[in-house]
């Protein structure tokens, strides 16, 4: 579903991504590890078009990110680190905006704005203006967006920036579900909770490197074969030389 190949961006002499060559099958949950600054955003912003790479490929569906980047881009969710929404927008005109934006049907953007919205619970909060959100419900609203044109894949950064037990709880299990009907999730996170409890496959990323990219069974496998949490296994993997 995703393929980067040799994937690296440089910023002047310093190389935010060096080189990744990863894989992501459908319904696989990947969660991409890694310290402050190790080049996760950098990556997620090349796979959705918003960085181009210095080299390499993207591939989503087999699709070039870069040759084809529509085609591309209507097979992806994009969920950001923060929250970006116009303020003046009631939750529902937000999301039938977007639905728009996937040129979605008026009877198909309703089936699914109702679906979307009951699955996180939003209630209420969806004939109000955003500027009167929480962060969290303006989370929930985002990754409502994401959904309604139904992608193959769904990028997230950070999903449960500002949300609370609750929103936390809906979300996860809003990922598993779409997870478990075939749909692909790469999702950088410093949640360590979230990715023992819903990840199939884990990469950790260190100075732009790929370090390990191996399913969820085979990092249990090495956090426990060194009497470590996963907390302690990460930080000594990712930690400065």
């Amino acid at each position: 579903m995703l393929k980067l190949i040799d994937l690296a961006k440089t910023f002047g002499n310093f190389t935010a991504v060096d080189k990744i060559n990863l894989e992501i099958k459908f319904g696989e949950l990947f969660g991409f590890l890694g310290p402050n600054g190790a080049g996760k955003t950098t990556t997620i912003k090349m796979i959705v078009g918003l960085l181009k790479p210095a080299s390499g490929n993207i591939f989503i569906d087999d699709i070039d990110v870069w040759e084809n980047p529509i085609a591309a881009k209507n097979r992806i969710g994009y969920i950001p680190d923060q929250p970006f929404i116009y303020d003046k927008l009631t939750g529902k005109e937000f999301l039938y905006f977007s639905a728009g934006l996937y040129n979605l049907s008026k009877t198909e953007t309703k089936q699914k704005v109702d679906e979307i919205c009951d699955l996180l619970k939003i209630g209420e909060w969806i004939d109000k203006r955003t500027e009167q959100y929480s962060q969290g419900m303006k989370q929930r609203i985002v990754i409502a967006s994401a959904f309604l044109h139904d992608p193959k894949l769904i990028i997230v950064d950070e999903p449960m920036v500002g949300l609370d037990p609750q929103s936390a709880y809906l979300v996860k299990k809003l990922f598993a579900d779409k997870v478990k009907s075939g749909v692909s999730i790469f999702m950088s996170t410093h949640s360590l909770n979230v990715v023992e409890e819903i990840c199939t496959h884990v990469g950790i990323i260190r100075k732009g490197k790929l370090i390990f990219n191996d399913d969820i069974a085979s990092l249990n496998v090495l956090k426990n074969r060194q009497d470590q949490n996963l907390e302690s296994l990460i930080i000594e993997l990712t930690e400065e030389e």
